[in-house]
């Protein structure tokens, strides 16, 4: 094996530079997402008192476990006689939080590891037959894992929104007469609509980069053998 030796200019050529993209996309797409805590409120009222509101929250966040995320009213004591603790929010979204977010992950150690084979290894890489032909095929499968894991995210996304926003109200069973709810307000998803942003745009990044990868590959370039009958192997055939 060659010895490391930091040559920059892979960085330059689209095969380096799109994959500098790649790290800082998959940064971003699993910052904005696991890093994401919020929470909802509800008005509660009860009589005689129906003009005294009490708050009553549930805190939510990644890896977005809805059904775990409990109401909590001030101070701890019971508004209206319930006991609001016992009561969740409704829906798991784990699978596909967690799903996204690790993949962003191996992807940020994945592109950490190419860019050192690039920078430091440029020789090796350009030598050889294997390593570019596994890092097409890690490229195709990230393409489409990156597809599958934003889409399912996207989908997860919009029911968290439906689950923590007005909708509450109608599935809490204390928020029947005579106790009153009216729906307070939830924290902005702003960033986690970003991380669904990200996440198509990794998949477009990837699949741009396939092209460039593809062509460091011996399906593109002629093998040392092939070239070598090419360049005088075999004498070119005389006229008669």
């Amino acid at each position: 094996m060659s010895a490391f030796q930091v040559n920059l200019n892979p960085l330059k050529e689209p095969l380096g530079f799109i994959k500098i993209l790649e790290w800082i996309a998959s940064i971003f797409a699993f910052a904005t997402c696991g890093g994401f805590k919020g929470r909802t409120e509800i008005q509660v009222s009860c009589p005689p008192k129906v003009t005294d509101n009490k708050t009553i929250t549930a805190t939510f966040g990644y890896p977005f476990r809805l059904n775990q995320a409990s109401f909590q009213s001030p101070s701890g004591v019971n508004v209206c006689e319930v006991r609001w603790d016992s009561h969740v929010l409704i829906g798991d979204y784990s699978s596909s939080a967690q799903f996204y977010v690790t993949f962003a992950v191996f992807v940020f150690l994945y592109c950490t590891a190419a860019l050192l084979l690039y920078v430091g290894y440029t020789n090796l890489y350009r030598e050889s037959r294997k390593l570019p032909m596994i890092d097409f095929i890690i490229t195709l499968v990230a393409t489409f894992l990156w597809l599958v894991s934003a889409s399912a995210w996207a989908k997860a996304l919009t029911d968290i929104k439906v689950a923590t926003g007005p909708n509450i109200v109608q599935e809490l069973l204390p928020c029947k007469p005579p106790v009153t709810c009216q729906f307070g307000s939830v924290t902005s998803m702003g960033s986690l609509n970003v991380s669904v942003i990200f996440g198509f745009l990794n998949m477009i990044l990837w699949g741009g980069n396939a092209w460039f990868v593809y062509k460091e590959t011996s399906l593109h370039s002629p093998s040392n053998t092939s070239a070598s009958h090419s360049q005088g192997g075999i004498p070119p055939p005389t006229g008669i």
